[in-house]
């Protein structure tokens, strides 16, 4: 059975799930983009805190919740990060100094049983975490018609400075988040199903 033709912006509804088309999550998620073009509309607060609470209650190794947020909607700060974070070779990050708000996502790795199986499975637990956290901003955002865009090409040591971060934090990623002055049309290219799943053997490639 071949999955339903997808129009731009959702997915198609796998084989043998019930319903005419994608799901509102399914939507979502085939609707979301990398945006690098905001508008300078404030974003309300209710918003807001609707995206940070989607990362309070995304799960986490031992429950640790390593995540911590700064929120940078001051003009100011949020010039002075850009000049400093967005410099030199980092200055194709700029386009983020546009957006109305800059999530600064930091770490701070927890429980030492949660370290110790990190470092004897080679898997840093912490980032997985992070990750998960940070996506549910991200999907809550697009469902509440807001942008976002994963950024981790900056300047971390000046950054860090900039917002006075305490050694025991580790600064992980930046996300503006916004409306979208222009949200791409096409959907980018992705690699088929077979490719990246295998049913009991491992991918060939």
């Amino acid at each position: 059975m071949q999955d339903r033709a997808n129009t731009p912006g959702e997915i198609a509804t796998p084989p043998g799930l019930d319903g005419p088309g994608p799901t509102p999550l399914q939507r979502v998620l085939g609707g979301r983009r990398s945006i690098r073009r905001f508008m300078d509309t404030p974003v309300e607060p209710a918003k807001l805190r609707a995206c940070l609470e989607a990362a309070r209650i995304a799960p986490s190794a031992h429950n640790v919740q390593p995540w911590r947020f700064i929120v940078v909607d001051d003009p100011v700060l949020k010039a002075k990060l850009a000049q400093e974070a967005f410099a030199g070779i980092y200055r194709s990050s700029m386009f983020a100094a546009r957006a109305p708000v800059i999530l600064v996502i930091l770490a701070r790795p927890g429980k030492a049983a949660v370290r110790l199986g990190s470092r004897i499975q080679g898997v840093p637990f912490y980032l997985l975490d992070i990750g998960i956290a940070g996506e549910h901003v991200v999907l809550q955002a697009e469902e509440l018609g807001l942008a976002t865009c994963w950024m981790g090409w900056f300047n971390y040591r000046r950054a860090r400075k900039v917002l006075a971060v305490p050694r025991d934090f580790k600064l992980v990623a930046l996300m503006p988040l916004g409306y979208a002055e222009k949200r791409p049309t096409r959907e980018p290219p992705r690699r088929p199903f077979e490719e990246i799943v295998a049913f009991n053997k491992a991918p060939r490639a």
